[in-house]
């Protein structure tokens, strides 16, 4: 029976280091769940836990299954038990990769902050011109200036179902992994709700009466999902 629990202890590092080696070695899965700088950690950490479960086995077959002794006392190698609650999220990356943070958790966040900044760069004199979520919001609420007052506006994000005459353009933020995410959301107004968790492009032009930041829509493009869903750029 020892023989067996190592064996299956070596098993468990080999599946969560082939997990972690599945979503950052060869495709860019790990975008859904940490920031982009973090994939040499993921490819040395899948690599070290597939190597030490490969001399676990090793070991185990050299043995033969048999405990050390020292001084008639057996020394058990068996570790804490909720290592073993490892093994359901490895298996479900291996077989089946959850998506990136969308309109599930968009919706359930009731902040509506917007982080505060005091000085804006002069805006491009471009139509339309193309800008972050996290710039607009911040301009529409903080900029004294008024500068989006005006502007036609084009931004891009994901859909979140909102109330009947409005819906959410949104983006979840991350500054380490999905954890710790932040939501950017622009109120919609004037066209359609496309599916929830569709990425659109949208162009319209600032509401600045509204309470939240809004935008009066005059178009809107469906777009495919970019490589990486947190990180909030303007597209052109």
């Amino acid at each position: 029976m020892a023989a067996v629990r190592k064996l299956l202890r070596a098993a468990l590092l080999v599946l969560v280091g082939c997990a972690l080696l599945r979503i950052s070695l060869l495709i860019d899965l790990y975008l859904r769940y940490v920031k982009e700088g973090l994939r040499p950690l993921l490819i040395a950490s899948g690599a070290v836990l597939v190597l030490l479960g490969l001399m676990a086995f090793v070991r185990v077959r050299h043995h033969d299954g048999q405990e050390a002794t020292d001084h008639g006392h057996t020394h058990s190698s068996a570790g804490p038990k909720t290592a073993w609650l490892l093994g359901l999220p490895a298996l479900m990356l291996l077989l089946f990769a959850p998506p990136a943070l969308g309109s599930y958790t968009v919706a359930r966040d009731g902040s509506g902050a917007v982080a505060k900044r005091t000085t804006f760069a002069a805006l491009p004199a471009q139509s339309p011109l193309a800008l972050s979520l996290t710039d607009f919001t911040s301009r529409a609420v903080w900029d004294e200036k008024a500068s989006l007052k005006g502007r036609t506006v084009r931004l891009t994000g994901f859909v979140t179902p909102a109330s009947s005459d409005s819906w959410q353009l949104s983006r979840v933020i991350v500054s380490c992994c999905a954890a710790d995410a932040r939501v950017v959301k622009v109120e919609i107004h004037g066209i359609a709700a496309p599916p929830g968790n569709a990425w659109v492009t949208v162009t319209g032009t600032w509401r600045p009466d509204a309470k939240a930041p809004a935008l009066d829509a005059t178009g809107l493009n469906r777009i495919p999902q970019p490589k990486n869903p947190y990180r909030d750029t303007a597209q052109p």
